[in-house]
């Protein structure tokens, strides 16, 4: 009989043996058809199979190399809400992906890395130290990187080589960090709070002070945040709808995942509340979040203004978990979960409009909730969530954010962080809103007779209202998310 250890291996598995699967599609010369229909049972499958496995509340030591390097797996609360985020995402926008590539010469290698990727996230959802978290972190960017320059174009492959650049220099900065570290006990098996030995420290705090700001800013690259933020504008625009969303949706929430991880479950809070890092990460955390809001409002293309959008808003997580109390971790690690669902929206949203109407820039799409209502209800729903606007889950998280910050007593960012968070609110009105004004409410001297429809396939535009309805839901019972975060949040703080 199978160990229950060993079921902690299915969540990171299947998603590769159905990659590789999906691999050979091409070489089987399988109907497109049918490739559809195999998708989404292999998706179907490794989401009933993750989601099951993530219950059980176990560890595994997959092998080690001496006593201070091993790699584990562990299940903990953690780790279920993030990777059930994960499968939930992946199934919705693999359906949508079937649909939008089903045309698409490189449909079969699409998929292989797709369902690769999910496997290397559900690796370090359950990664059990640091050592095992970094080597599947970076499993996954070589994994994902074939998805952005996906078209094979110029500007694709330069897309996809940035991507790659950046995120190979962030890993070097928190590989540094692990080196550094690693006498201080950084590489024990997670524990809230914090597991380095406070007495081999003595006299050496500078040391992990250094080390702690090169992890932050080192796997804050792949969270697009300032100065490493650069890679984010880039790859969207060049990758197709499925993979931006995933990009954005998850893939830059690992980045976050792994701060969460080193700052809270090894390095611990206490060592760096009050200090200089403390304060650099919420300098660095709230010029992002206003330079983001301001480069969206002023960009003219879709994707790229919501890959801005994605700078700004992932963000918000860093500084709620630069605060370091228990109400503002409570909306960092909320909003990684309603951002999630929302701005995986929009890119559907934004590539559904591509592949119905093929316009690309904000000024093209007058009259768009007109040819494509259903598409641009969900849109409406998600921007307005993004925004904050109650009841939708994006108030919540922003509540707890601004509460948090204000409750700190972290002068100056106790009152600077909510009024930053306001003006970046206010400039996502800016820069989302108008989409949908223009979309719906065109002028009465705009076009002639009925508009042409061009709403996009089933297949397409079901993920998009499931995630906004989400979107509602966890607004309006949004303690089915936070009961679970307070929980995580009690035993840290």
């Amino acid at each position: 009989m199978m160990n229950n250890n060993m079921l902690l291996l299915i969540p990171i598995l299947l998603p590769i043996i159905c990659g590789l699967a999906a691999g050979l599609f091409g070489k089987l010369r399988v109907r497109a058809r049918y490739k559809g229909m195999a998708i989404v049972a292999m998706l179907a499958v490794e989401a009933i199979a993750s989601i099951l496995c993530l219950r059980i509340g176990m560890s595994l030591v997959v092998g080690s190399i001496n006593e201070a390097i091993r790699i584990v797996f562990r299940v903990d609360a953690l780790s279920r809400m993030f990777g059930a985020l994960v499968v939930f995402v992946w199934f919705l926008t693999g359906i949508y992906a079937c649909e939008y590539l089903k045309k698409d010469k490189h449909f079969d290698s699409f998929f292989a890395f797709y369902l690769m990727t999910e496997g290397m996230i559900m690796a370090l959802a359950e990664a059990g130290n640091m050592i095992t978290f970094y080597m599947f972190f970076e499993m996954m960017t070589m994994l994902s990187f074939p998805m952005v320059m996906h078209d094979r174009t110029h500007e694709a492959i330069r897309a996809g080589l940035k991507y790659m650049f950046y995120s190979v220099a962030g890993a070097l900065m928190s590989l540094f960090a692990i080196f550094m570290l690693t006498p201080y006990g950084y590489l024990g098996d997670f524990k809230a709070g914090g597991i380095l030995d406070i007495e081999a420290l003595t006299g050496h705090e500078q040391v992990l002070l250094i080390s702690a700001l090169m992890m932050i800013v080192g796997l804050g690259t792949k969270a697009g945040m300032f100065p490493m933020h650069a890679w984010l504008p880039t790859a969207h625009p060049e990758a197709p709808a499925p993979a931006s969303a995933v990009l954005s949706g998850v893939i830059t929430k690992t980045g976050v995942i792994g701060i969460i991880r080193g700052v809270y479950y090894c390095i611990g809070s206490r060592l760096l509340a009050g200090t200089w890092v403390q304060h650099t990460w919420l300098v660095l955390s709230l010029i992002t979040v206003l330079m983001g809001s301001m480069l969206a409002y002023r960009e003219p293309v879709l994707k790229k203004r919501l890959a801005y959008s994605t700078v700004s808003q992932v963000s918000y997580m860093m500084f709620g978990l630069a605060i370091m109390n228990s109400v503002a971790f409570t909306g960092a690690v909320s909003h990684i979960v309603f951002h999630s669902l929302i701005k995986t929206t929009l890119f559907l949203v934004a590539g559904a409009v591509i592949h119905q109407t093929g316009h690309t820039r904000v000024e093209e799409l007058r009259a768009i909730g007109k040819e494509m209502p259903v598409t641009m209800c969900s849109y409406t729903i998600v921007s307005l969530g993004l925004i904050g606007i109650p009841p939708l889950s994006g108030f919540v998280s922003k509540w707890y954010l601004a509460s948090g910050a204000l409750m700190s007593g972290t002068s100056p960012y106790s009152w600077l962080g909510p009024v930053i968070l306001l003006i970046s609110a206010l400039l996502t009105a800016g820069y989302l809103l108008p989409v949908t004004v223009r979309g719906f409410f065109p002028g009465v001297n705009y076009g002639v007779g009925t508009p042409n429809r061009a709403e996009p396939d089933v297949i397409m535009y079901v993920p998009m209202i499931v995630m906004s309805v989400m979107t509602l839901i966890l607004g309006i019972y949004p303690g089915l998310i936070t009961t679970t975060i307070q929980n995580i949040a009690a035993g840290i703080f």
